[in-house]
């Protein structure tokens, strides 16, 4: 079954996305179980943090260490070595007894999946270039749908069985991810083999500016993960409603981020970015100060919504900065620059919330977003469009 690669729409591409919702759910499945993971095989409060970090630091390193060769042409080994292996995690965790080998299947989990983002990215950027925007905004709604959806679907599974069922569901399903991917067309463009340093992108001043609107959205990112569930927690949210809230967050970006991709291409990733991320800035003002639970909720709602609309501007901004034969590589550079971010933000904002508290945490976070979409606007002028003609072609590397 060859995927029709006529232009026009985002549905010839839904095969490549279901695969990157399945790997997403890897992603969020096993939040939901850290708890009982400690609680059951009596694992370290560090080891705990090591499991959940683990996958992250392996994407990073996967993203900028593989990415290249899907632009070399080997993205039909990336895609398919990358599902082989989050299966192979997913076996691991099923049986798993001890911290190191938690700790081992995840971080292998973590680069499967980063051999396999950033070569889909470079499918949807080559084979229909006109229609990038909305094609990577359809992939982010996939990506996020999958990753709220793996949570639910590990807590059903343990619930009804046990600890190690949901890894067990997981590693079938990619197993039979890995059987439709081997029917599909895993061309994208002229591969290149002449070696070139993925530090070459950082001297292009609009990838760079992609990059630093990048970072302005991954610090909320960040920090809402690892200081939302306490916010509300000390707000007097049960466990459940805070759970509902947080899948609720991602609600937006399913419809809305197909519609911001578009929308930033017609328009200019880096003129999206300034309104959408400036709306961000504004509501984790808010989380800082309203202390009215069903308010914050609500603010979180119009937060995501913003947020449908910077997901695919940053992606598209790097696929328009990179030249074609770097694209994967551009796009492996932004995703693990994500991870590094949100990873970051994460560790210090449990931190900074326990010594001064949400003031100081959401203030502190809005300043650092300002700064860096402030570079990035400095940076992006050729990027702010609306430009002469519809973007359809990557940029080539101009300094």
């Amino acid at each position: 079954m060859a995927v029709n690669t006529a232009p026009g729409s985002a549905r010839q591409f839904m095969p490549y996305f279901v695969v990157t919702s399945a790997l997403s759910m890897g992603y969020g499945s096993v939040f939901t179980l850290l708890a009982e993971i400690e609680e059951e095989y009596g694992v370290s409060g560090i080891e705990i943090g090591l499991i959940a970090g683990a996958g992250l630091y392996a994407g990073v390193i996967a993203q900028v260490g593989l990415a290249r060769f899907a632009d070399k042409g080997h993205i039909r080994l990336l895609v398919h070595m990358g599902i082989i292996v989050a299966m192979i995690s997913m076996l691991g965790m099923a049986m798993a007894g001890q911290a190191w080998q938690f700790i081992a299947a995840r971080f292998f989990f973590g680069a499967g999946v980063g051999m396999v983002a950033p070569a889909v990215r470079r499918i949807l950027i080559t084979q229909d270039p006109s229609n990038m925007g909305s094609n990577l905004g359809a992939m982010g709604a996939f990506d996020v749908s999958g990753f709220v959806l793996g949570p639910l679907v590990a807590g059903v599974f343990a619930h009804f069985f046990n600890l190690h069922a949901p890894f067990w569901f997981l590693a079938a399903v990619y197993a039979l991810v890995y059987c439709w991917v081997l029917k599909l067309d895993v061309s994208a463009g002229g591969a290149t083999h002449i070696k070139v340093p993925v530090r070459r992108l950082l001297g292009i001043r609009p990838m760079l500016a992609g990059i630093l609107a990048g970072v302005a959205f991954y610090t909320t990112i960040g920090v809402f993960e690892a200081s939302w569930a306490l916010l509300l927690d000390d707000l007097g949210a049960g466990t459940l409603l805070i759970a509902l809230s947080i899948s609720l967050f991602a609600v937006p970006m399913i419809p809305l981020a197909p519609l911001g991709g578009k929308y930033a291409q017609r328009r200019g990733p880096i003129r999206v970015m300034s309104f959408s991320i400036m709306g961000a800035v504004a509501c984790m003002f808010v989380y800082g100060y309203v202390e009215f639970l069903w308010v914050l909720i609500a603010v979180s709602a119009a937060h995501a919504m913003f947020d449908a609309f910077t997901l695919p501007a940053g992606q598209l901004a790097v696929a328009m900065s990179a030249p074609t034969d770097q694209a994967a590589a551009a796009q492996g550079l932004y995703g693990a620059m994500g991870l590094a971010v949100a990873g970051s933000a994460a560790l210090a904002a449990g931190t900074i919330y326990d010594a001064w508290g949400p003031e100081v945490l959401f203030t502190g976070s809005s300043v650092v977003m300002v700064v860096a979409l402030a570079g990035a606007i400095a940076l992006g002028g050729e990027l702010m469009g609306p430009p002469d003609s519809p973007a359809s072609e990557p940029a080539s590397a101009t300094s």
